[in-house]
């Protein structure tokens, strides 16, 4: 059943809207208020463009929340669990967001672009309604927005030879979530090494969307020695590659989580800061996660839902299915769920029922490839 998506003023078109149409696109998402291309019509296409050569993608739904002046650094430590005392400008960090009672409500990605001015890169959700705010509350000289920053990636094994061509051969060179601020062509921008993907590649934050068309044009006549072409962020690769979705593995609204549930554990720092939610996931941790984020192999290949279901054991909710997909890597059909932290190292008589049929469901290690 096919559907369409109105385009109308209440959601936002990104820099690369215009170009995106004229190349193809043939579904929108929303995302962050914004739309955000689905695919361009061939996705088994896409897919193998991001795995075996390159892709660049109109991302610019990845909104940037700005936290700027003289309390920056420290609204932005209060913010995450993650000790950030470390960080360079320059460098960028995953950082767990928590409310007061210990639940992700974003996982973003942070960029320190000076003492007082960093971004997070968010996921799908208002943080910037959050982190203004917690600042405001806290009487801090600080002032939340969000700037003109529009960010485009180039994915997949091959987009290093593209960037290099755009940019010269010191990119190949950038550290895993480091930055830079240059100019290509005239326009100003980050480049940063980063993408929602485990195929490798760089994401440009375009910082004047007026050039959106323009920018994208470049990328892809710089491309088309490797062949590149347009695409989305892919479920079924992040699926693959165990890639944390907010918004698909967790959603505060009615699938919470905590960092240590979703395999984030790692980044909460409980002594070495305050910050909201310390003392809820110093509770956590003393108990230990109630669930456990694992992977699914499920037989049969069932019909997608477009939705989380419920994980069961012998007739019984011992958790939920975030999302599955076919992987033709992998041979069959993978899947991301939450299960009963008693149950995540071995359990049988595990489904799913799907437009009334039940599938079976076995656990397998996160990377599936």
């Amino acid at each position: 059943m096919a559907f369409a998506i109105g385009i109308g003023p209440n959601i936002r078109k990104s820099a690369y809207f215009d170009a995106t149409v004229r190349d193809g696109v043939r579904s929108f998402s929303v995302y962050n208020h914004m739309y955000i291309p689905a695919h361009f019509g061939d996705p088994e296409a896409e897919y193998d463009r991001l795995i075996n050569g390159v892709a660049m993608w109109d991302v610019a739904a990845q909104r940037q929340v700005q936290i700027a002046g003289p309390d920056a650094g420290k609204l932005v430590q209060y913010l995450t669990p993650r000790d950030l005392s470390k960080t360079q400008i320059g460098q960028g960090r995953y950082v767990p967001i928590c409310d007061h009672d210990g639940w992700l409500i974003n996982d973003p990605v942070l960029l320190k672009l000076a003492e007082d001015r960093y971004w997070l890169s968010v996921a799908d959700c208002d943080i910037h309604l959050w982190a203004a705010a917690i600042g405001r509350e806290k009487g801090w000289d600080v002032e939340v927005s969000e700037p003109d920053v529009s960010p485009l990636a180039i994915q997949g094994p091959k987009a290093v030879e593209v960037t290099a061509a755009l940019f010269g051969d010191w990119v190949r060179d950038m550290k895993y979530f480091g930055f830079k601020e240059c100019t290509l062509e005239g326009i100003p921008l980050v480049l940063a090494r980063s993408g929602w993907s485990k195929q490798g590649g760089y994401e440009l934050y375009l910082m004047d969307r007026s050039q959106g068309t323009t920018l994208w044009d470049i990328v892809k006549t710089a491309g088309q020695p490797w062949d590149i072409g347009p695409g989305a962020p892919n479920d079924i690769e992040r699926l693959e590659s165990g890639l944390v979705s907010y918004g698909a593995d967790i959603r505060w609204q009615d699938h919470r989580a905590t960092p240590y549930e979703i395999g984030l554990g790692a980044l909460v720092s409980l002594d070495s800061h305050d910050f909201i939610g310390r003392d809820a996931l110093r509770a956590h941790a003393s108990k230990g996660p109630a669930r456990q984020r694992v992977g699914l192999v499920i037989a049969d290949n069932p019909p997608l839902p477009g939705h989380p279901l419920p994980l069961l054991q012998n007739g019984v909710e011992v958790g939920h299915v975030a999302e599955f997909a076919y992987s033709k890597r992998f041979g069959g059909t993978i899947g991301h769920a939450l299960i009963r932290s008693d149950l995540a190292e071995a359990a049988e008589g595990l489904e799913i029922i799907v437009e009334d049929k039940t599938y079976t469901a076995t656990l397998h290690a996160i990377p599936f490839v």
